[in-house]
């Protein structure tokens, strides 16, 4: 059981004020959220087909929950693990146009993910997605479009402060742009994850780009899926990758703590020769796939927000089950118990 206890931890607001300071950062996050990037709010699955490419396989070992659908033959469908896919399905569909975009609440169950302080078997986040041209498509843009979506951060960790002033606003004034590459560079005898720990803790906030990638000195920092993110487009310096993580300082849990994954989306040619690194070449032959290199699917850049995340941290909470019920091991939930945490 990975659990972390903070000394002497007491949370900042009870029961009742926590679900109204829930629905105060979501309502407040996602209208914010959706005027800085100019997205529409749309309804999204819940499940989707079993076989078209369209479900997120995350790292590519996640198993997604699945079942047969009587009416359809005992045809499977599959709860999303995410929408990274299913988002740029829509855009097309709802003609949606360059500098635009959509917004849409994400719940998935992810059955293999170790349960801890920060990770549970429901998964809720924004997932957003936004129209770009060819010319959109590198690194300024993409820092261009984190600096929207951390201005939108601070801002709500101004706006809980303001209602709940015995919670203080922490969060740097900028976030620091540090890729993969520097980072093996400033700490090459640490872990990826120890590297996140360090300049987390140095920076306040930052985003780490080149996720999914294998660096010169043949790491990958973190599992990214080849047929989303591009990894692989290079940049500048001679790195590589249009994707990163929002990654902040966690006072309570005192570690990195990460709110956003994102990046630009890769094109035919990216969609390609990512799929050729990881040997998943097959995949060109899906329903999803088959649209992309037809040209049937706009540019674009889109990334997940974690609401859970988000509310976790803007309210010093030590365990997400503090925000989000859900289903924990009985010695979690004891040892939660015993320390003050109010795993609901």
């Amino acid at each position: 059981m990975k659990l972390f206890i903070p000394d002497n931890y007491q949370s900042v607001l009870d029961v009742k004020q926590t679900e109204q300071a829930i629905k105060l950062v979501k309502d407040f996050f996602q209208l914010n959220l959706s005027s800085e990037l100019r997205l529409r709010r749309v309804t999204a699955p819940l499940f989707v087909k079993k076989g078209t490419g369209i479900n997120d396989d995350l790292n590519g070992i996640e198993r997604p929950v699945s079942f047969p659908v009587k009416e359809l033959g005992d045809e499977v469908a599959e709860i999303v693990q995410s929408l990274a896919k299913w988002k740029r399905m829509a855009l097309a569909e709802l003609e949606i146009a360059d500098g635009y975009g959509l917004y849409t609440d994400m719940n998935a169950i992810r059955p293999d993910e170790e349960l801890t302080n920060i990770h549970s078997l429901y998964v809720d986040q924004w997932d957003w997605e936004r129209v770009i041209s060819a010319e959109e498509r590198d690194i300024e843009f993409l820092k261009k479009v984190v600096r929207k979506i951390y201005s939108v951060l601070v801002r709500t960790e101004y706006h809980v402060a303001h209602h709940y002033p015995q919670i203080k606003p922490i969060l740097p004034e900028d976030i620091t742009f540090i890729h993969t590459e520097e980072l093996v560079a400033e700490f090459p005898n640490l872990t990826p994850k120890e590297r996140e720990y360090e300049a987390a803790k140095k920076y306040g906030a930052i985003f780490v780009i080149g996720i999914g990638g294998e660096m010169p000195n043949g790491e990958i920092h973190d599992g990214r899926a080849p047929d989303y993110d591009d990894w692989t487009t290079p940049t500048v310096n001679g790195y590589k990758g249009l994707n990163g993580d929002i990654v902040v300082w966690n006072p309570i849990l005192q570690n990195a703590f990460e709110l956003s994954s994102m990046g630009v989306r890769v094109d035919k040619a990216t969609l390609l020769e990512q799929l050729k690194i990881r040997g998943l070449e097959k995949r060109k032959e899906l329903m999803w796939h088959q649209m992309l290199l037809n040209g049937e699917l706009p540019l674009s850049v889109g990334g997940g927000i974690g609401q859970s995340r988000l509310c976790m941290y803007f309210l010093r909470k030590a365990h997400i089950g503090e925000i989000q019920s859900s289903i924990w091991p009985n010695e979690m939930k004891e040892k939660c118990k015993s320390h003050g945490i109010h795993i609901l």
